[in-house]
């Protein structure tokens, strides 16, 4: 499966240029920092529950840092495998690496290396709005979850970015041009994990949406690159000719004390009943 042929550019990370590439993952890192962030994560960690002597998947695992938190719960007896597509994430996961149980891999989580029901847990967070094929994805994560095994998917409903303190007609511009980033499937990905679960026979299945909220430009540029005035004009974050007036704009609504940025994301949990 090439996911750089049908999956967001965020599908295959090793293509982008190595400046971007940088930026995204020194991103990544102070975006886990943020409190919002810590929101929907302290969400997902009630959700899944992770207990000492577990087996863990993090599947799509970034540069690690949750995978490290998990196995802090999972404890010496229990192990966390920590799957991701890029190979550069993966290798900027094992520099960060604390000695915990958790074991690297550079793979496919919709075609995983795993033995089936092996896992009992799984954590899959902001990775399906990108990929090719969620369902396909989501009954790999079923297949090697055993019976009784959670899985928690966490991922942003697009469609409810919102902002306020710049003109309507920018504003209009920059949230159609941000969705337009997306396949229509792959927008609303947060609101249809609940569906997407009980379809894929889970009990069960529990669904919380945690919105962001920001209320000044710094904060939100940690999140939304498109509010980052750091992010280069060939990113692609903007519509042609809208990113200096757009940035202008807030800029000034943060001068002003009335900038605000919203964005859903929804954390859904299951329990697998039965064998794959």
């Amino acid at each position: 499966m090439d996911h750089a042929t049908v999956g967001t550019p965020f599908a295959d990370l090793d293509r982008m240029p190595a400046p971007m590439l940088a930026l995204l993952i020194t991103s990544l890192e102070a975006m886990s920092r943020h409190p919002e962030i810590k929101r929907v994560r302290a969400a997902a960690m009630a959700a899944l529950d992770p207990r000492p002597g577990q087996h863990l998947l993090d599947a799509g695992c970034g540069g690690g840092e949750v995978a490290r938190m998990l196995a802090g719960r999972t404890g010496p007896t229990g192990s966390v495998t920590a799957v991701d597509f890029s190979a550069v994430h993966i290798e900027a996961a094992r520099s960060r690496h604390d000695g915990s149980n958790v074991d690297y891999q550079q793979g496919d989580i919709a075609d995983l290396d795993l033995f089936d029901a092996s896992m009992d847990g799984v954590w899959c967070e902001r990775v399906l709005q990108h990929v090719p094929d969620p369902e396909q994805t989501i009954a790999e994560l079923r297949r090697v979850t055993r019976p009784g095994g959670r899985i928690c998917l966490i991922d942003t409903d697009w469609r409810s970015l919102a902002f306020d303190g710049m003109s309507p007609e920018l504003t209009g511009s920059l949230v159609a041009h941000t969705l337009s980033t997306f396949a229509p499937e792959q927008r609303d990905m947060g609101r249809t994990l609940r569906s997407r679960l009980v379809r894929h026979g889970l009990g069960e299945v529990s669904a919380v949406p945690v919105t962001l909220f920001f209320g000044t430009p710094a904060s939100a540029a940690v999140v939304l690159p498109m509010v980052n005035p750091v992010v280069p004009a060939d990113a692609g974050m903007w519509p042609d000719g809208h990113r200096d007036p757009w940035l202008t704009e807030v800029a000034a609504a943060g001068e002003r004390g009335d900038f605000l940025a919203v964005l859903t994301i929804w954390v859904v949990t299951g329990t697998v009943l039965e064998p794959f």
